[in-house]
């Protein structure tokens, strides 16, 4: 049977944090499993909302939502990787990247956190050897704090832009599953986005 796959959104839990640049993960895994018909309900394990589901009809894929904040996601991505026996080449974390332009989307295997909480704390707590959906969210102009930066909503000059960016997420993940990460990334990187 072929290896079951976690997918992660990154956010912040709560209405205020919904449609905010640092919840653009959580935004493009709400895609993934809008497209796969995927519901997902609390876990009676980890401080996550999950689902099950097939994407592209291939193995079974568990979307995962942590409600913890940020800096804290790494202890629910361990305990579904335990509970479901999932190994880190088949965890894929969606997170916003200050350093890509807004509308850019990188795939990377493995590597340091560059700064990222939420990314921080996973890789303390389960290692480094994801596969990272990094979604552009841009710099903050001027002299604007990044930590208040990524913490507001989208302009509404940005929003058709981030709203694609949802959408290409999704097709990232959706690629990384039927043609695996090298084909996927290649694909996705020569696009130019």
């Amino acid at each position: 049977m072929a290896q079951s796959w976690l997918v992660v959104g990154l956010g912040n839990p709560g209405p205020d944090y919904a449609r905010t640049r640092h919840n653009i993960g959580q935004m493009a895994l709400a895609e993934v499993e809008r497209r796969a018909g995927a519901t997902p309900k609390r876990h009676g394990r980890a401080a996550a909302l999950v689902a099950e589901s097939r994407i592209v009809g291939g193995p079974k894929v568990v979307t995962a939502f942590p409600t913890t904040f940020m800096n804290r996601s790494g202890g629910p991505v361990a305990q579904l990787m335990d509970w479901y026996g999932i190994e880190p080449e088949h965890v894929i974390v969606l997170h916003d990247e200050l350093d890509l332009p807004l509308g850019e989307i990188r795939l990377k295997q493995g590597g340091g956190h560059g700064g990222h909480n939420g990314m921080r704390d996973i890789i303390a707590a389960r290692g480094g050897d994801v596969l990272r959906v990094r979604l552009g969210i841009g710099r903050p102009p001027g002299r604007q704090d990044p930590a208040d930066f990524v913490l507001k909503p989208f302009a509404k000059a940005e929003q058709a832009e981030a709203e694609l960016l949802v959408q290409l997420g999704a097709d990232a993940v959706e690629r990384i599953i039927a043609e695996g990460f090298l084909a996927a990334q290649q694909r996705i990187h020569a696009r130019g986005s």
